[in-house]
């Protein structure tokens, strides 16, 4: 290289270092929201307890207790335990997720290339005849010639007012985004699969409670029509025992309608065809309910959402938007060299002569866009306001879900012990009704009413049961499932 290039290099070199000293991102530089001062729910310390009946247990309120990374096993259902494993490797939508975090975080790194100067090569090789009536072009004089010109580019746009650190700020925003979005979607399909589990088994008792009262009347209508054909009964009673049973026998097909959609729905989740389910069957008496739930505060429930964090990043990503904004109202500077060579054959390329080079700077700036630039800046001003208002929304929401759920287990507690006693008595009374009519003491109306009781008296008692166990993986999906403690979704030690 020549002195003079040397020096005109340097030059170049120092009036790069001088504008990167000086170049700042514009725009609005991005804080974190401040965590909620409200510091409890209004719950209460713990549940009502149901002694001799499955789901019973009291359950206890742990303020600030942590969440466990695999929050199913609590329910000590090794079947669950494996069908939610076999889930979180199949589910196509947790894929998907998965592959758009991997494209968002490709993005960021895309970007991030713009930050180095871009460099290109190029190699042309022409022959060519220059017209007789003008001077040729070599120095030859020939007007037949081939000409060889390797070339090398290098182009560089200091970041003076920060447009790429904003750009790839944004970018990182939305990966963020991406992120959570992955872990909100590995949240649900957890709880999804422990609730469809815990549907199925009470669906699977109802279904046997029903065939049960179907064998009941049943048995009764035929000693009804034996009664009957002996003069001892009426036909008004046979009829409304063969009405007993229809209606009994009516809510069998829903029940099984149910059945094989849940069926259906776990194999989705699952990520195989219904044909290709997993097999094995769920029963609540098998799950054992948590009996000490930790209870997140607020300020640590905004930290550990996905929904929340999500919403945190899009606020961010907006107020980088803001910056790209502002930066594409200001000039824009790109330094540019080339440096090569030309010669009338290949093996001149390299002689003395035919070198050549070049350096530039090419400032550019806006100066009449119809006010497009300035109508964009506010539209991502307005576009951050409502990211920050969506942000509270998001945040206000997050804590009525978790106390919500939090009432509705203290509910659930006082529901089954209701649904157990009523049971119980349903039982009683049919019994006494039953062996009453057996004995001429009642008549059938009386014992229809009681078997109708007992009946309606069962199926809730079900439900009341797999409301707990429902509401309790609620709760954990409410609090954030604990995502932190697994290292494939936290990218390191607990990432709040």
């Amino acid at each position: 290289m020549s002195p003079s290039s040397r020096s005109i290099l340097r030059a170049c070199v120092a009036a790069l270092g001088a504008l990167l000293a000086a170049a700042c991102a514009v725009g609005p530089d991005f804080k974190r929201p401040a965590a909620p001062d409200a510091d409890a729910y209004a719950s209460p310390a713990s549940t009502a307890s149901t002694a001799g009946v499955v789901g019973g247990a009291a359950q206890r309120f742990v303020p600030g207790g942590d969440i466990p990374a695999d929050w199913w096993t609590l329910f000590h259902s090794a079947p669950l335990s494996a069908l939610i494993e076999h889930s979180l490797t199949k589910n196509p939508d947790l894929k998907a997720a998965q592959a758009a975090l991997a494209a968002a975080r490709e993005g960021v790194l895309a970007q991030r290339g713009v930050y180095y100067p871009s460099v290109s090569g190029d190699f042309s090789a022409t022959r060519q005849r220059q017209p007789g009536t003008i001077a040729p072009t070599p120095a030859s004089n020939a007007l037949l010639y081939n000409l060889f010109t390797p070339e090398v580019s290098v182009a560089y746009v200091p970041d003076v007012f920060g447009l790429n650190r904003r750009t790839v700020e944004s970018l990182g925003a939305q990966a963020d985004a991406a992120r959570f979005q992955m872990i909100a979607t590995y949240n649900t399909l957890t709880a999804n699969v422990v609730v469809t589990a815990i549907q199925q088994g009470s669906v699977q008792l109802q279904i046997e409670a029903t065939h049960q009262l179907i064998d009941f009347n049943t048995n009764a209508l035929k000693i009804l029509r034996y009664r009957f054909s002996r003069g001892y009964a009426s036909g008004l009673d046979v009829a409304a025992q063969e009405s007993q049973l229809a209606q009994v026998a009516a809510t069998l097909p829903p029940l099984m309608r149910q059945a094989a959609q849940l069926h259906d729905l776990m194999a989705t989740l699952a990520g195989e065809f219904p044909g290709e389910a997993p097999q094995g069957e769920f029963e609540l008496a098998s799950l054992e309910l948590p009996q000490d739930l930790p209870v997140s505060l607020p300020a640590d429930l905004v930290t550990q959402r996905p929904d929340v964090r999500q919403a945190e990043a899009d606020l961010h990503a907006a107020s980088a938007r803001v910056g790209v904004a502002v930066a594409n109202r200001l000039p824009n500077v790109t330094l540019s060299a080339a440096t090569g060579s030309t010669a009338l054959a290949i093996n001149q390329l390299l002689t003395t002569g035919t070198g050549f080079w070049s350096v530039g700077a090419d400032l550019a700036a806006p100066i009449f866009q119809g006010g497009a630039l300035l109508h964009q800046e506010r539209g991502a001003r307005a576009a951050y306001q409502q990211a920050a208002a969506q942000y509270r929304s998001t945040v206000l929401a997050a804590c009525q879900n978790v106390a919500d759920t939090l009432a509705a287990l203290a509910q659930d507690a006082e529901g089954l012990k209701a649904a157990a006693a009523a049971a119980d008595a349903a039982k009683v009374t049919l019994d006494l009704a039953e062996r009453q009519w057996r004995d001429g003491y009642a008549g059938y109306l009386a014992l229809l009413s009681a078997e109708q009781a007992w009946q309606q008296a069962r199926i809730n008692l079900v439900q009341a049961q797999a409301s707990r166990y429902a509401d309790t993986a609620a709760l954990f999906q409410a609090l954030g499932g604990g995502w932190w403690h697994r290292q494939d979704l936290a990218g390191g030690p607990h990432a709040h």
